[in-house]
């Protein structure tokens, strides 16, 4: 399905690695012209070289880390910039450090705030103009399934999270209907992340095979297995199409039913 993105333009936060990285292929191979960052420059240049060899429309990247301010007003200002405009946000954070209710200090609380909370308000305070002069303008926020059924050990994401999904509700009653703002629920997805805690688990003897601990990790999904990266990314393609041009305000699980098991 054409999806209709050819030439349009999409900046993504946090999108060198993981579901932020393939959110930007799918929307590169839609032919989007897309802008990625990350802070970390080798793994920026690592992602681009991926990323053009599915892209149909031009790709490039800014090192910039989604907490600071300037980084995030020099990220919008790079894609205007370069292409004339904005259209699409996709807006992705690493995930806060895991930890208990009790266990977890308060300084902790602020950073976790900070990058998922205020990472949103910036981004979209600083693209903001851009969407509204677009004919396609959307923002979509990755945040996680774990805003409907909190994930024990994970109480950083599990609470602050959900104030991701107070915002993009918001976003949908007061930037509509220039802006249309809706938010995808991952569940578990074989990123580099899982990969890598998949491995040591296997190397600590928890699991026989690295295909046992995926197993794990899927979560009891009613589909069987865990996500591919792509899975998700097709999504976020998809909500920023006019294919989905009357979805506004939604907070989409993209978890394989785990929600629902």
């Amino acid at each position: 399905m054409d999806l209709g993105l050819a030439g349009e333009t999409a900046l993504l936060t946090a999108s060198t690695s993981g579901l932020g990285k393939a959110s930007a292929a799918a929307l590169a191979a839609e032919g989007a012209n897309v802008l990625v960052c990350g802070r970390d420059a080798d793994r920026l240049a690592g992602a681009l070289e991926d990323l053009r060899e599915v892209a149909a429309g031009e790709v490039a990247g800014v090192t910039a880390d989604v907490t600071d301010p300037d980084d995030v007003e020099a990220l919008v200002e790079a894609t205007v910039d370069a292409h004339g405009g904005l259209d699409h946000l996709v807006l992705s954070a690493g995930g806060p450090p895991a930890g208990s209710l009790l266990d977890t200090a308060e300084r902790e609380w602020y950073r976790a705030y900070d990058l998922l909370v205020m990472s949103v308000v910036r981004a979209v305070r600083a693209a903001h103009p851009h969407l509204v002069a677009s004919d396609a303008g959307t923002v979509t926020a990755i945040a996680s399934m774990s805003v409907e059924r909190p994930i024990e050990g994970l109480v950083l994401s599990n609470a602050v999270r959900r104030a991701v999904v107070g915002l993009v509700e918001t976003m949908a009653l007061t930037l509509a209907p220039e802006v249309r703002a809706n938010a995808v629920l991952p569940g578990s997805y074989e990123t580099p992340r899982v990969q890598a805690l998949v491995e040591a688990a296997v190397e600590r003897g928890e699991y026989a095979d690295y295909e046992t601990g995926l197993e794990a990790w899927a979560g009891g999904a009613p589909i069987g297995r865990i996500g591919d990266p792509r899975e998700l990314g097709d999504v976020v393609a998809f909500l920023a199409s006019d294919r989905a041009s009357y979805v506004n305000g939604v907070s989409l699980p993209v978890d394989g039913g785990w929600l629902t098991s």
